[in-house]
Order: structure tokens, then sequence, then C-alpha cells
């Protein structure tokens, strides 16, 4: 049996769960409807909501959902009732119109404005990019900043940007979706298209100009050849790349057969 309860009197007073995501749609006056497969737990002591089993929250066009979700609400001035905190655990999905997150466990700080998801396959996906991360991917809903810790990946059609930290800024598009702007890459940067490998220490990843600036023990391969520097511009969408300080390179000639003599 499906248990389904209106959450009249948590209305949140602010913008909805990861509202700069594009993952919240509507006002805040809107219900959370919860469905659980097992039911909803009301801890009135500790002002607590619990809802286990196959558990769903809707509000607004955006869906939550997890093997267990945890609503925290504290009591307001006026009488009302408001979340300060929102959490899902177990096989974790977070649906809207224009993105998907993908977790095992997602904590949303509604004081702070910030959603921090952890576990296996992290995993946010717009209509033009994905964000993936081996410990935890963060969403700063003031600042519209993402940050992908443990193996990073930024990908958009075949240009890949990978450290062991990324910080993606992200912008609304026409439609309310949203969409890579700018991503600052720390330690171990790597950044592939499928002609070429650019890797350094750091980097900074202009996406709609597709330029990466990469810093530190750069070193740019293209089959056998190899450019080496401190410094260097990789331009993904034209394939050219410049070394802008301390260059070197390395450059195999291709092996091809000799012409037979002609004449006599």
């Amino acid at each position: 049996m499906k248990f389904v309860f209106t959450f009249l009197a948590l209305l949140l007073a602010q913008p909805a769960m990861a509202q700069g995501l594009g993952l919240a749609g509507g006002n805040s006056d809107q219900p959370i409807q919860v469905d659980a497969d097992q039911g909803i737990e009301w801890r009135r002591d500790q002002n607590v909501y619990v809802a286990r089993g196959n558990a769903k929250a809707s509000r607004g066009g955006v869906t939550v959902h997890g093997d267990t979700l945890t609503a925290k609400y504290r009591s307001k001035g006026d009488g009302g009732s408001e979340i300060y905190q929102l959490e899902a655990e177990g096989n974790v999905r977070i649906v809207s119109a224009n993105e998907t997150i993908l977790a095992d466990r997602a904590v949303y700080d509604a004081d702070q404005s910030v959603l921090v998801m952890t576990g296996r396959n992290l995993k946010l996906t717009t209509r033009q990019d994905v964000i993936t991360a081996r410990d935890s991917l963060e969403y700063w809903e003031k600042r519209q900043l993402a940050v992908a810790r443990g193996d990073a990946v930024a990908l958009r059609d075949k240009k890949r940007v990978r450290a062991d930290v990324l910080s993606a800024q992200l912008v609304e598009g026409a439609n309310k979706e949203l969409k890579l702007r700018r991503v600052d890459a720390f330690g171990n940067v790597d950044v592939r298209t499928d002609q070429e490998v650019a890797k350094g220490e750091k980097g900074v990843y202009m996406v709609e100009q597709g330029t990466a600036t990469l810093i530190g023990g750069v070193r740019i391969t293209r089959g056998q050849n190899q450019l080496n520097g401190e410094v260097a511009e990789v331009n993904l969408n034209t394939g050219v790349s410049r070394l802008l300080k301390g260059a070197r390179a390395l450059v195999v000639p291709s092996k091809e057969p000799a012409k037979p003599a002609t004449g006599g």
C-alpha cells in the first residue's frame, strides 16, 4: 500500500531545494507531496519527518527519489514551520525537466543553500553537460557553483576536462536550463579531445569559447608528437595549441615509404 502525505504545514519560506540548479519549479507556497511504500514517520519531539521505502517527494515539477527521505523542520516566529534540512539516502535521484542528479546520499542545507551529494557514481546531467565525481559533488545555489571532488570530470560532446577537483560555474540559459560557463581545475588536470591530450597542474576551461589554459608542467600530446612547457592554451574547437611559456617540442617524423626511382 502506498501512503501519501502532503506537507501543508512545512512550506519552505526560502526557495525550493536546489532552485539554482533548475530543480525547482513554481513558488514556495506549493505543498510538498511525499509518497512512501513503507509509510511516513513523524517524530514530533525531534521535529522530523521520515519517509521510507521507495520514497518520493515532489513539488513544482521537481521530484526527489530515495530509499529514505528525511525532512527536519523548526518553528517560525509567526507560528508556522520551515524546513531547514532535507536528506535523501539510498538510490538518490533528483529530477526536473532539464537536470538530473544521481547519488547515494544527498543533503540540502536550506540556511546555506548548499546541496552536498556523496556515494558512488555521482553525476549531474544537464541538457549539454555532464559532471561526475568519485568523492563528493556539491552545488552552491547562491553562487551557481558546482564543485566535484575526486577523479572529477566535466564533459560536453567529445570534449573532456578531468582533475582531482573541478569548480564549475553554471549559467541559466534562455529556457532556464543550466549550462557550464567556466571550469577551474586543480591537480592532475587532463583535457582531451578525439585527437589531443593536454595535461597540467591546474587550468581554466572557458566552455563556450572552447579554450583551456593550463599551468605548470604542461604536456600536450597528439599522436607521437609532444609539446612541453609551463603555460599553454588549447583550443578544443579548432584543435590549435599554443605554448606560452617555457616551450619545448618533440616531433616524430612520419615514416613514408621510399618512392621508386624513375628515368634512366
